[in-house]
């Protein structure tokens, strides 16, 4: 009961705090999150034709376009940045209870198969649960885990390792 308070602040808390304040994206999450995002709604049928639609999903400058929420090492503590993006995602969600999401979360090669995929797998709910606490229904949310075995990055270094910690977030049901 404690925890689950503390959550609930500590989400209202950065929700205020990232409320008032705007700091540039990631450069690396733009440059990777647009491609992974792209494949994303191709492989789950989304629309990408853009923002003439007026649909904020296929909008480049909508914060929704950000679609890749990274992870430290060993971690799936959500940093303070990336909750105002899953902010974002949670609100258009609960305002359009027709449309879900599917996290897939993810590992670097790190660990064994079975770690990986329970990282994986607490990435994705660690974001599910910001979601849950921001309105959008659980029916709304699917979590797969993936751990290492859908890597971005092909490389056995720091760099390729940070870009495979992650979660993606990929609507459905459109």
């Amino acid at each position: 009961m404690i925890r689950m308070r503390y959550l609930v602040i500590t989400a209202l808390m950065s929700s205020l705090i990232l409320g008032c304040s705007s700091s540039p994206k990631k450069d690396d999450d733009a440059a990777t999150g647009g491609q992974q995002a792209g494949a994303a709604d191709q492989r789950y049928g989304a629309d990408t034709s853009g923002a003439a639609s007026g649909d904020p999903l296929t909008d480049p400058n909508s914060p929704l376009s950000q679609r890749v929420v990274y992870f430290e090492f060993d971690s799936s503590e959500v940093s303070a940045e990336d909750r105002g993006i899953i902010s974002s995602h949670a609100d258009y969600l609960a305002n359009n209870g027709n449309v879900a999401i599917i996290l897939e979360g993810h590992a670097d090669e790190r660990g064994s198969r079975e770690y990986n995929i329970a990282l994986g797998e607490r990435r994705a709910k660690a974001i599910q649960q910001l979601m849950l606490l921001q309105g959008v229904a659980r029916k709304q949310i699917q979590v797969i885990s993936f751990g290492e075995e859908r890597p971005v990055a092909l490389g056995h270094d720091e760099e390729s390792w940070r870009l495979n910690r992650r979660v993606e977030l990929l609507y459905s049901g459109q």
